[in-house]
Order: C-alpha cells, then structure tokens, then sequence
C-alpha cells in the first residue's frame, strides 16, 4: 500500500455509518463546570466529534512587506468501524488548511491535506498539543508551538510564542453556541503570540516576524439544525487586549446565538451575552470563483465597544471541498474606529456558499 493512498479519504466517510453496522459509542457531551486542565487540553479529545487547531496572524518579512497566514488542523469522529480491529479503520479523520494573504499575490495562496490517523502516519495525539498529517506538522514545544507545513508553491515552518496568559473562553472554558444545553463547545485561546519563522515561495526563503492568534477547540453538538454558519473574529489590539466576538447565523438570516469575551490589558475579563453582540455588513464581495457573496468589511458592536472591520484584501476565500466539503472566506482584517487602527486579526466567515454541515 502505498502512502499516500493511506493518508488520502474520501468525504464518504464522514457519512452515518451504514445499515447493519455496530452501534458506535455515543459522542462526548460538553458539559459546564468542567475544568480545563493543561497540559492535557492542549491535545486531541477523541471522544467527541468535531476539534480544530487554528492559528491566524499577520506577518511581515524583512523588506517591511505584510501578508497574513492561516495554519489549521481538524479533527473529526465520524464514529465508523470503532469496533473494527484493523490499523487501517477511519476512526477519526484529520484535515488540515495552510494560506497565506499576500495583497501582491491578490488572492489567497492556499493548500490542504486529508487522512485517516493511524500508523503513525497522522495523528492527533492525546495529552499535548501534537498533530499532523505525514509531513505537515503542529507540536507543542514548551511555551510555543512549531508548525512546519510544506505546501504546493509554499512552505512554513513557524514558531509561535506565548506572551500573554492562555484565554478561556465563555465561563472558564465552556462556550454556549446555543440555547440548548450540549450546543456548547470546549475552547480557549492564546492571542499576542510571538511570531518568527521563514516562508519559502517560489523557491525563495524569507525570514519573517508578526503577531498571531490560536484558538482550540472541541465539541460534539457545536451548530445548530437551524444554522447556516459563523461569523467570528479574534483580534490582537495595539494596547495588548484581545477580543473574540462571534455570531452564529439562522437559516432565516436572524442571529441564532452570540458571544464573545474581552481581556484588557489590565487582565481584567468581561464576558459578552448574546444581546451584546452584532455584526454588521458594510462592504460585500462576490467570489469569481464559487460565485459565494461575503460581507468582507463589517461593523462590529460587542457591548459599548464598536470597530470596523476592513479586510487586507477582497479575495480571501478557502475552498476546502476536497478536505473539509466547504467553502469559507478566512481574512486578515484591520480593526478600525474613526480613521485609527485599533489592532489586527482574522475574520471567518462560513455558511455563505451553503449551509454548513459540521
């Protein structure tokens, strides 16, 4: 067999396990009062269904030139063949996204990679950050994380450092993503990492430094029957605080749920409820490629703070169809409140090709 016929899997197996097949275990409930515990929750938690790694950043190179940089890795259940012996069953599926948003290059240079874990050849290993999908890489190394990701057309290979305390998210952990008790998720970040590294494109290396943000986390009932996507940003500011704020969309174009938590530059923590969050579209941009409309500049309200959003460049949608079977647009965007910048970050933005099915 060859290697990379193991590390390739189809999207078929993240359907329903078919008729007749044993019953899998039932998924991992997120529940509140639960305490994250580190070094332990920086790795995979197997038993629920859906997990991602996410880093994204703003970068510059050596000549002063500015682009942003994504690097994630999933993990999903797809809870087939858990009874089976074999190696080689998919018990759980990796994926991972690697771009970069350069405004020279005008759209977003991007690559990926599916597998089933096993064999060593990818995994997502319990107890410490460490995953990866053959040679594309994200390892925990003390206060960092190191990703190597050698892509088509680009490679990285990164460390990013930790220079604030880690952020928790929603009440010490415990996200809600809806009104239902399990519509919640596991999730922490890490915002004002210490970026520094090298990027080869074309051939070419350059060494490069910036500021980034990691968001982890894990969940098994993470979006709603009545969804259709997400909007979310995190955002490092200039005076060292750091924002997430996101939106989860209704079918019927209404806001589903909402939150988000703010940490000052004094430590001080303020988590946002529903009501106090909005996203508003100021600017849209229609895709040439999907034919996707994405409001790529929004104005943002999360309690008496509000900002603009503007993108570093129009064209940053992912289209993951042969990985994940979605397109999204994932943007380095300006946080902007009259005429001054405020800080930097990404904008996700999913269910605007289709509805997303998680």
């Amino acid at each position: 067999m060859k290697r990379r016929n193991f590390l390739v899997t189809p999207l078929a197996l993240l359907a329903a396990p078919a008729r007749g097949q044993a019953q899998a275990q039932d998924y991992a409930v997120v529940r509140p009062g639960v305490p994250l515990q580190f070094p332990r929750d920086h790795g995979s938690h197997p038993l629920f269904r859906t997990e991602w790694w996410y880093i994204t950043g703003w970068l510059k190179d050596e000549s002063a030139h500015e682009f942003g940089v994504q690097v994630t890795f999933f993990r999903n259940r797809p809870r087939v063949n858990e009874a089976s012996a074999s190696r080689l069953a998919a018990k759980q599926l990796l994926f991972a996204h690697a771009a970069i948003a350069d405004p020279a290059a005008g759209r977003l240079v991007h690559d990926q990679r599916a597998a089933r874990a096993g064999l060593e050849l990818a995994e997502a290993r319990e107890g410490d950050t460490a995953v990866w999908i053959d040679d594309w890489s994200l390892r925990r190394d003390g206060e960092a994380l190191v990703a190597r990701l050698p892509a088509r057309g680009f490679e990285l290979d990164l460390r990013f450092t930790r220079t604030q305390p880690l952020l928790a998210q929603g009440e010490g952990g415990f996200s809600r993503k809806g009104p239902q008790p399990a519509q919640a998720s596991f999730y922490y970040s890490l915002p004002h990492l210490a970026v520094r590294g090298r990027i080869v494109r074309a051939g070419k290396p350059v060494m490069v430094s910036g500021n980034a943000w990691l968001d982890h986390e894990w969940a098994s009932d993470y979006l709603a029957n009545e969804a259709s996507g997400w909007d979310w940003t995190g955002l490092n500011f200039a005076d060292g605080s750091a924002l997430m704020v996101f939106q989860i969309r209704a079918k019927d174009g209404k806001t589903y749920w909402a939150g988000g938590a703010l940490r000052r530059a004094d430590g001080l923590r303020r988590v946002f409820s529903p009501g106090e969050i909005s996203f508003a579209p100021l600017r849209l941009w229609k895709s040439p490629a999907t034919g996707a409309t994405y409001p790529v500049a929004m104005r943002v309200r999360a309690g008496d703070l509000a900002f603009d959003l503007e993108a570093l460049m129009d064209d940053q949608e992912l289209d993951s169809r042969v990985s994940t079977g979605t397109i999204y647009w994932e943007g380095a965007v300006r946080a902007m409140q009259a005429g001054r910048e405020l800080g930097r970050g990404y904008l996700e933005l999913t269910g605007y090709w289709r509805a997303l099915k998680l």
